[in-house]
């Protein structure tokens, strides 16, 4: 499988900054290319917080049992996450309202970086009902980008996929969302060492609408207990997978 060479050094030089990047221009692997405004657009809104993110990098004891969560806010905000999926021990690699093409353009710097037993990714922006909502089409070209590089980077090491949760602040868009996750449904499917982790049902009530109580006042964002439901969910996946491995 080629490469995944996601350029940051056009776009360094483009805002003026140094990335410590080689001028390649190479943005294509074998599942396709992430056009260029798009990694202009990525790299002019999160490159600080990626920075911020490798500088913790530097203070990290490599350990080969963690557990490498990278995705958007919802992972960013996660603060009980070592308490929440213990007894794994866990790396936490979130940034901002990212979207899946943010993130397969940083996904080599958020990922390289770390030794893991698995990968977790949530990302939950694609559609929010604004002009730029991305297809189903798109996310599963980048998804797919984010698991190859793992895959070359820790060939073995499973992915999971964190299905979208529905938001009472979005759930207008549900059916578009729920798009979303059948392809990554779809991509856990048809990839090897490649999981679907299935997390929307818990969310609902029995009329189908989102649990109040699993939010912050945001309709958006998960609260206390919305973590403590979302860790156990993917805890126990994670249970599933890594037990049969040894």
């Amino acid at each position: 499988m080629k490469r995944l060479r996601l350029i940051v050094a056009a776009a360094a030089i483009f805002f003026g900054v140094n990335a410590g990047y080689s001028q390649e221009t190479v943005l294509a692997s074998n599942t396709g290319t992430i056009a260029e405004p798009a990694t202009k657009s990525a790299f002019a809104r999160w490159e600080n917080d990626i920075s911020r993110l490798e500088a913790l990098d530097k203070t990290l004891e490599p350990n080969e049992d963690a557990i490498l969560f990278i995705g958007s806010s919802s992972i960013r905000l996660w603060d009980s996450i070592a308490e929440d999926m213990a007894p794994y021990r866990v790396i936490k690699r979130g940034f901002g309202g990212a979207k899946y093409d943010d993130l397969a353009f940083f996904s080599e710097r958020l990922i390289e970086p770390h030794v893991y037993r698995a990968m977790v990714v949530f990302i939950a922006n694609d559609v929010s009902g604004s002009p730029q909502d991305h297809s189903p089409e798109e996310v599963n070209q980048w998804a797919r980008q984010v698991i190859a590089v793992s895959h070359q980077h820790h060939n073995g090491a499973p992915v999971f996929l964190i299905e979208v949760t529905p938001t009472e602040s979005r759930f207008s868009h549900w059916e578009k969302t729920r798009a979303i996750n059948a392809t990554l449904r779809e991509i856990a499917l048809t990839t090897p060492d490649t999981y679907f982790v299935p997390t929307a049902e818990h969310f609902l009530t029995s009329e189908d609408q989102p649990r109040k109580d699993l939010f912050r006042d945001d309709r958006l964002h998960l609260s206390e207990a919305g973590y403590d439901v979302w860790g156990k969910l993917i805890r126990s996946r994670l249970n599933d997978v890594l037990r049969q491995q040894k």
